[in-house]
């Protein structure tokens, strides 16, 4: 299955993005130190910040790689739409852990959306999620403000996810 967009990995460092698109770019604090940092990277890397923001998800493997397929449903049973996705880039680095997903055919947008986690020169743990986007079915067209709506409550879940996640 092919992505649905062109543009992959431009929400790797926010260069490039498509013309288009919706942008959004939500980042917060998460606290301080090398123990914060790793926990919020573990978070990401084993898929806990969709659980955590109340989605369901489904991949068939346990760990973040470049190419993995993972599903993200919002809804409850029969009634959840399930929005299937690619890991198009992972970054790894000491002060930085983040992968980026692209849409792939059934998604309801087309489009990436990036999940980070920094540790800056302060000590600060910080946590950023970027995206871009358009409307890929119907009912997402015809959706539009609460189609948008609902896109930037869902980034604001996953931000408030994994700060619950990581101060329990």
């Amino acid at each position: 299955m092919e992505l649905t967009y062109a543009g992959a990995g431009a929400t790797r460092d926010g260069t490039g993005l498509p013309a288009g698109y919706r942008y959004v770019s939500r980042r917060a604090r998460l606290g301080t130190g090398q123990v914060m940092f790793a926990a919020a990277a573990e978070a990401l890397r084993t898929w806990r910040t969709f659980g955590a923001a109340g989605l369901g998800h489904r991949s068939a493997a346990p760990r973040v790689a470049v190419g993995v397929d993972l599903a993200t449903g919002v809804g409850v049973g029969p009634l959840r739409v399930w929005a299937p996705c690619r890991v198009v880039w992972v970054v790894d680095e000491p002060r930085r852990y983040g992968y980026g997903m692209g849409t792939l055919a059934g998604h309801p947008a087309s489009g990436e959306e990036a999940f980070e986690v920094t540790l800056d020169d302060a000590d600060r743990v910080w946590f950023e999620v970027r995206a871009f986007s358009r409307p890929a079915t119907w009912y997402t067209r015809v959706g539009g403000p609460v189609t948008r709506a609902l896109q930037d409550w869902v980034t604001q879940r996953y931000v408030r996810g994994l700060s619950r996640l990581l101060r329990a």
